[in-house]
């Protein structure tokens, strides 16, 4: 067996995570009104399994809303009532059963804010949804709107007071589903970042204004989902980087933030970019998000994770090897397969333990 950074435990409070190797949260747009609002089906039974049986190590869900205001189109998972949690609890026990390689689940609890009651991508319409379709009126830090969506309307403090108690109650439904653990999504320009944000936060109380404002409610939601959560179950929080915009968010602000999130107990920092404004400028390429990851591990002490078009094994080894992150998200490749890690554990020269079921296709010279 080969040495590898990829396929190296890590652990993170009291989890011990098989490898490095992780599945990143991508929305499915695929809980219809009929099944229940908000509630994972047999789509998401599938959608996730098959990376546990694809031998992830670490499989985070969609962007799951903590309200159903927060829910970023009509056709999104939640965790703010029962129902939701039962069937959560359903794919939580379905991971840990079918996984051959010991994969653990966790839940990214999100709220969309402004960019919230949107058509789903995939629809022939886009923008966003009216009352008359299901839709409702999305708030944020001000009255700004993202482009070509309504305009939201300003939070009251009693509102983002709410937000921050809703975060907490998901988290507990979060542990009682049988989550390993749980990611705060701030990021991608949704409500946590909104509120980061200069190019979109103007208010000028407690909420906005200075750095040290602006972060307030991201590290309020911190305080409160991890004082929800047992001590030894690790808390994730993604973040933007960088706004890609002159006088946005940028990597120096990120460290400062990841900083004071990790001193709240915040275990990792899952580091994605962008999402806040429409003229960002954003170069593209392979690992173009890394750099990010590296800055924000070394300078804020705190474990990261990199996420971004990393898409083969050698690839995502160079990541870890060379100390640019301690975890690879892997999103749209896992898509086009959702046997990512056993592909990538045999092209590094690792043994992967496989499924019993599958183990006749182990690869013996190409794969």
């Amino acid at each position: 067996m080969a040495s590898s950074a990829l396929f190296t435990p890590l652990t993170l409070r009291s989890l011990t995570l098989p490898h490095r190797g992780w599945v990143s949260p991508m929305c499915q747009y695929s809980c219809p009104p009929e099944t229940g609002e908000g509630v994972p089906n047999d789509w998401h039974l599938m959608h996730l399994g098959s990376f546990a049986a694809g031998g992830a190590a670490l499989i985070l869900t969609e962007a799951s809303a903590v309200s159903p205001e927060g829910r970023i189109s009509p056709l999104d998972a939640g965790l703010y009532n029962d129902q939701q949690a039962s069937a959560w609890a359903r794919i939580t026990d379905f991971v840990h059963r079918h996984s051959a390689a010991g994969a653990r689940i966790g839940i990214q609890l999100g709220h969309a804010g402004r960019k919230a009651s949107t058509y789903a991508p995939f629809s022939e319409s886009k923008g966003t949804v009216p009352p008359a379709e299901g839709g409702w009126e999305t708030i944020g830090p001000g009255s700004q709107a993202f482009d070509g969506y309504r305009a939201p309307r300003a939070m009251h403090e009693d509102e983002i007071r709410k937000v921050i108690q809703d975060f907490r109650s998901a988290a507990v439904r979060a542990v009682d589903a049988g989550f390993d653990t749980v990611e705060i999504h701030a990021a991608h320009g949704y409500l946590l970042h909104q509120f980061q944000s200069p190019l979109i936060n103007n208010r000028t109380d407690i909420w906005g204004g200075s750095e040290e404002n602006r972060n307030r409610l991201t590290l309020a939601v911190i305080d409160a989902v991890r004082g929800a959560i047992p001590d030894g179950m690790p808390l994730l929080l993604r973040i933007s980087a960088s706004d890609w915009a002159d006088g946005g968010v940028d990597i120096d602000a990120s460290v400062r933030l990841s900083k004071a999130a990790a001193e709240r107990g915040v275990d990792l920092v899952d580091v994605s970019s962008g999402g806040a404004v429409p003229h960002q400028n954003i170069p593209v390429g392979l690992g173009y998000q890394t750099a990010f990851s590296e800055k924000i591990r070394r300078e804020a002490g705190v474990a990261t994770g990199t996420v971004g078009l990393v898409t083969s094994a050698t690839q995502a080894e160079h990541s870890l090897a060379t100390g640019q992150a301690d975890a690879v998200f892997i999103a749209r490749a896992a898509l086009r397969d959702p046997h990512w890690w056993l592909r990538a554990a045999f092209s590094l020269g690792h043994d992967l333990e496989w499924a019993p079921q599958y183990r006749r296709a182990i690869p013996r010279h190409v794969f």
